[in-house]
């Protein structure tokens, strides 16, 4: 009697927190628990002037899983597209702690180029982000989720059987289960016995420290009812179903059953047999102690209990269980389970916030985390990576590749490939750690320091002539003699034409006229990393550098002169919304924008008519550098498009002797991605600085002339630093070439 009193207290109480506990906001399944993990791309802003066909909105709107209609669409999860008019209804999608309403987008277009014109009024016109990861390891598995009307029967009963055979007759908590634990508990002193319904498992998985106390326990006794009295039961079990833990595969944690029926079966979960899914749900129990590769004594076990719980239960032919049993433990798949995306940039993503999260994480608190990064091109960028991998493969080449793509306006990582795509093991990170010689990549920096300050000189400008023939540099060590490719000189060359052909000589005479070390001082200032005495050869690109230093570097052609702090991530809160902290963005000058305006003029020449034509995009105004090598060791292209700027690498994997060239192994990777990423973010170039003005030059002789001639050619210049005008009565020597 007295036991029944008390049992009865634990359970009134329980019920009256319950009923004073807040409710949550949003669906079961949307929200994040207490000790959950989640990690989200970035909403994709739709903006007025977006080309929809070429920023491939429509194919975006399906890898969300829309739905194309061929009217109005009239439910969430539709779109249309007309020649007038784009239509998405938008899906409620959760963001900040808040859930963000469904919406119905109206977006007018321009007929002859289906471009944006203008964007709702009164809604956020974004399409909602997609869920990253759940680990900040980036060693968790990519979670398929199901509806229950997907499984087979004989699967969530198996889980029932083995798990919560009452689930659908307890509100909960299962009493009778609870006082056998209780009664088991208080005999041994400690806890040996959960006695957990499924509820009360998944309030464990998703909100609470794994310590097994008795405080805990009743703490999730009554989120359990009230989680109860919130959802229905088959929402419950859905959200258990695709987050239950079903052990490690590959070096990679597998949750929810879509995810398991692939990793261990090769399938679908909607095409599991009986004997898969008595497996699966056996293995809950102790996914890594039962897992049927290790252990399958043990799992062939568990899972014939499964099958009899099953038949006891009456929920399934005895036929049907003896067929299973005969057959034993099912084929496991041979292939390991894939990789989850972008899994370098979730671990620098965790590297960048500074220990803050995995601080959380240690004391049992989750944390959401909101990154820059566009799944839908990261999916972009890791194709075009393989395909390039494959390219070389097929070449005989062993070839290493990285991708990473930034918006230059807030410094936003919109992609980032750091390697294979599939292979899981590899854990090297290229796009920050590898340290590659960047090539005639280098040579636009080379002109920054030209066009802005020259050393003690009098600043250069592009049609400045300088002689293309053998050079030679003396230094401490000896004579430095550099080549162009292939020993061909032209005599006399202008700066514009020694960047668009890549000229070696040129730029070497450029580097000793302005200063070595003054060049050094200016790439530093860009962000290289460069060794307090860097050789005279680093206008050539003989220093090592990342693709993420070039790529940010990069970033003052985009911004007339100031290079952008590249920020993985912009928001980091707690579970329920509240802020933890939050990175702006923010960028420093580093060269006048007169300079890097013009320099950004020469490398839109380069994809024009210069090294980088494979990079071309049509209908969008590429501008870049392709970067080679000594040997052919690695391969470069770092340009931009719109808002983008983008670096591609491809290297040699031993270091050794490679056979790559930037124009063309780099740039068409670059071009190849660039199509689609770039038209997603359009942006117009920067406007001409007022210091920038447009001349008509002699080409033989390198003077001004009045107007358009025969010979001569437009040309930009900073004002009040223009080549000498040529005189009308007389016949003027050309100016000297530097040497």
């Amino acid at each position: 009697m007295s036991w029944r009193l008390t049992r009865g207290a634990f359970l009134t109480g329980w019920i009256l927190l319950a009923v004073a506990m807040p409710l949550a906001a949003g669906g079961l399944e949307e929200s994040v628990g207490r000790s959950e993990v989640r990690v989200y791309s970035v909403p994709y802003a739709l903006r007025v002037g977006l080309d929809v066909g070429a920023a491939g909105l429509a194919d975006r709107l399906e890898a969300l899983g829309y739905r194309r209609q061929r009217h109005k669409p009239v439910r969430p999860g539709e779109f249309f597209w007309g020649h007038d008019v784009f239509w998405i209804y938008r899906e409620a999608y959760r963001r900040g702690g808040r859930t963000v309403p469904a919406s119905l987008l109206q977006l007018p277009l321009e007929r002859s180029t289906g471009r944006i014109l203008e964007l709702p009024e009164g809604v956020e016109p974004v399409l909602q982000p997609t869920l990253l990861a759940e680990s900040l390891d980036g060693d968790r598995a990519p979670r398929r989720p199901v509806d229950l009307g997907d499984l087979p029967e004989h699967f969530w009963r198996a889980v029932l059987a083995a798990e919560d055979a009452r689930f659908f007759d307890h509100p909960g908590v299962d009493a009778r289960s609870l006082s056998r634990a209780l009664v088991r508990n208080a005999q041994a002193g400690r806890i040996v016995q959960g006695g957990s319904t499924i509820t009360q498992q998944l309030i464990k998985n998703r909100d609470l420290t794994p310590r097994r106390r008795l405080g805990r326990k009743l703490s999730e006794a009554v989120r359990a009812l009230r989680l109860e009295g919130e959802y229905t039961k088959e929402e419950i079990l859905r959200a258990y179903l695709n987050s239950v833990y079903f052990g490690h595969v590959g070096g990679l944690a597998v949750h929810g059953v879509g995810a398991a029926a692939q990793a261990y079966f090769g399938k679908p979960a909607g095409r599991l047999g009986l004997g898969e899914a008595a497996l699966l749900a056996a293995m809950i129990q102790g996914p890594n102690r039962l897992h049927p590769g290790r252990h399958p004594e043990a799992a062939l076990e568990r899972q014939r209990w499964v099958l009899g719980r099953l038949e006891d239960l009456g929920w399934v032919e005895p036929e049907a269980a003896a067929v299973a049993r005969r057959r034993g433990l099912p084929r496991l798949a041979p292939r390991q389970p894939e990789s989850p995306p972008a899994r370098a940039f979730v671990r620098w993503v965790a590297e960048s916030l500074g220990g803050r999260a995995e601080r959380r994480l240690e004391n049992g608190r989750g944390v959401v985390v909101e990154t820059t990064l566009d799944a839908f091109l990261q999916v972009e960028a890791e194709r075009v990576v393989r395909a390039a991998l494959r390219r070389q493969r097929r070449a005989g080449r062993r070839t290493e590749a990285a991708l990473v793509s930034i918006d230059a306006h807030s410094g936003d990582v919109i992609a980032y490939v750091a390697g294979d795509p599939d292979d899981a093991a590899d854990r090297f990170d290229r796009v920050r750690r590898a340290r590659r010689q960047p090539g005639s990549a280098i040579k636009p920096l080379v002109m920054l320091e030209a066009f802005a300050d020259c050393g003690e000189r009098s600043p250069l400008y592009p049609s400045r002539r300088v002689l293309d023939e053998p050079v030679r540099v003396e230094l401490p060590s000896g004579p430095w003699e550099p080549e162009n490719f292939g020993r061909r000189y032209h005599g006399t060359v202008d700066l514009r034409e020694s960047l668009v052909r890549s000229l070696n000589a040129p730029l070497v005479r450029v580097g000793r006229w302005c200063g070595f070390d003054r060049v050094a001082d200016r790439f530093r200032r860009a962000g290289l990393d460069l060794p307090a005495a860097a050789p005279p050869a680093l206008v050539l690109g003989a220093v090592e550098t990342s693709p993420l230093e070039m790529v940010t570097a990069f970033t003052a052609f985009a911004r007339n002169g100031r290079v952008v702090e590249v920020r993985p991530w912009s928001r980091l809160r707690r579970p329920a919304g509240r802020g933890l902290a939050k990175r702006g963005a923010s960028s420093r000058r580093i060269v006048d924008p007169a300079s890097a305006y013009m320099v950004r003029d020469l490398l839109r020449d380069a994809v024009v008519r210069g090294t980088g034509s494979a990079a071309a995009l049509e209908g969008a105004a590429a501008w870049g550098k392709t970067g080679t090598s000594n040997g052919g060791r690695d391969a470069w292209f770092v340009g931009g498009a719109g808002r983008l700027v983008t670096a591609v690498w491809l290297g040699a994997a031993d270091g050794g002797r490679g056979g790559l060239r930037g124009g063309a192994d780099a740039a068409p990777a670059w071009g190849e991605f660039m199509r689609r990423a770039g038209a997603a973010y359009p942006g117009p170039p920067p406007s001409r600085p007022d210091a920038v003005v447009q001349r008509w030059v002699e080409e033989s002789t390198g003077l001004l002339v009045r107007r358009a001639r025969s010979g001569s050619r437009s040309e930009l210049y900073r004002r009040g630093l223009e080549p000498p005008r040529r005189r009308l009565l007389r016949a003027d020597v050309a100016q000297a070439p530097l040497e």
